[in-house]
């Protein structure tokens, strides 16, 4: 019997994540790699996470707490926020999912940018959404063609923010802004998977549309600076009702044990987000002024991750690969000279500084 796939099922690119280490060692039958390509934090996580974890793992027989009670409630203490008005995910990815499942039909306009995050286009097309995609403006949000791209049709519109793949961010006066312009029929998500990154004095507090009753979701996440993507643990500010509607589409038990008590112990510790903002901070720079000596253009950036713009950005980073060097090519970003390269430890910066350096000539 002949599938019958639904042609927007069928239109839809998968996503490509970077590389593994093992497989490219495998592949390649070399030792030694490292991947700088999933914007992951290369100090680990927090040693207390570590430790809490193993404390538990006689009890991962049992399942586990289906409301993340006591998650939400170290999340609402850290941020002064009701538990009422947060919803955990398996990673934010789900939190994006679950959005546009409880509140979209098909056919429903979904604003968000060209060269964002590859993950709003697979889910709204996947729920027969109309995607209305804008251009980025010097490599950034441009919220004034995206408020132009509104129309009655519309109901939701993402805004990473810092933006992946680029690192640019949108500051608060043009958010206000752009926040103005809209009806409140319209949901606002705004993706901050790199919040804790963002050195800018301007940052928009997002958190604050939520307590003033906006159709706002804001989306942030474990597996970034806290050093836990291999649990799959996120988080989204909403209000009430939002959060409310959300939780019913929610599959029961939709994070694990390990990762919610995981996820609460390394919100409590602070040495080691300070430490993994210094590490970034340092690799930043020191990444930015070995560009600049090897006469590379590059993004600056507000995240953990520099976009940097090379010739063929494919052909480059597959030298790479064989050097041991995993990045992320751009191409299917619709950005052919350029990668994507994540801050790493001071030693992974300066051999992936050497490895360029050596396939560009």
């Amino acid at each position: 019997m002949e599938l019958k796939i639904p042609e927007h099922i069928k239109g839809i690119i998968p996503y490509e994540p970077g590389k593994p280490i093992e497989e490219l060692e495998r592949d390649l039958g070399i030792k030694n790699s490292i991947k700088l390509a999933s914007n992951e934090n290369p100090i680990g996580p927090s040693s207390k996470a570590l430790k809490t974890i193993e404390r538990s793992l006689p009890n991962i027989h049992r399942y586990p707490d289906g409301s993340g009670f006591y998650l939400k409630d170290a999340i609402a203490d850290y941020f002064n926020i009701n538990p009422s008005d947060i919803i955990i995910g398996n990673g934010s990815n789900e939190i994006i999912e679950l959005a546009v499942r409880t509140f979209l039909n098909p056919g429903d306009e979904v604003v968000f940018a060209d060269q964002s995050f590859v993950v709003y286009q697979i889910v709204t097309q996947s729920a027969n959404c109309k995607n209305v995609i804008v251009p980025l403006k010097d490599f950034t949000h441009d919220l004034n063609g995206m408020a132009k791209a509104v129309t009655e049709k519309t109901r939701m519109i993402f805004i990473a923010n810092p933006n992946n793949p680029t690192g640019t961010a949108v500051g608060r006066n043009e958010v206000e802004r752009f926040m103005k312009r809209l009806s409140n029929d319209v949901i606002v998500v705004f993706d901050e998977a790199y919040y804790e990154y963002v050195e800018r004095k301007d940052f928009p507090d997002t958190v604050k549309y939520v307590r003033d009753g906006k159709n706002v979701i804001v989306l942030r996440t474990f597996s970034k600076i806290y050093g836990l993507a291999g649990l799959r643990i996120g988080y989204g500010f909403a209000g009430d009702e939002i959060v409310g509607f959300m939780n019913r589409v929610r599959q029961p038990f939709n994070t694990n044990s390990l990762a919610q008590i995981g996820a609460i112990a390394a919100l409590k510790d602070s040495k080691h987000l300070k430490k993994s903002r210094d590490v970034n901070r340092k690799g930043k720079k020191y990444l930015y002024k070995e560009f600049e000596k090897l006469g590379i253009d590059y993004i600056p950036t507000e995240a953990n991750f520099i976009l940097a713009r090379v010739e063929n950005g494919r052909e480059i980073y597959n030298r790479l690969l064989r050097k041991g060097v995993i990045v992320r090519a751009m191409d299917g970003y619709k950005l052919p000279d350029y990668i994507r390269v994540t801050i790493g430890l001071p030693e992974e910066n300066k051999r992936f500084v050497e490895a360029l350096s050596e396939v560009c000539k």
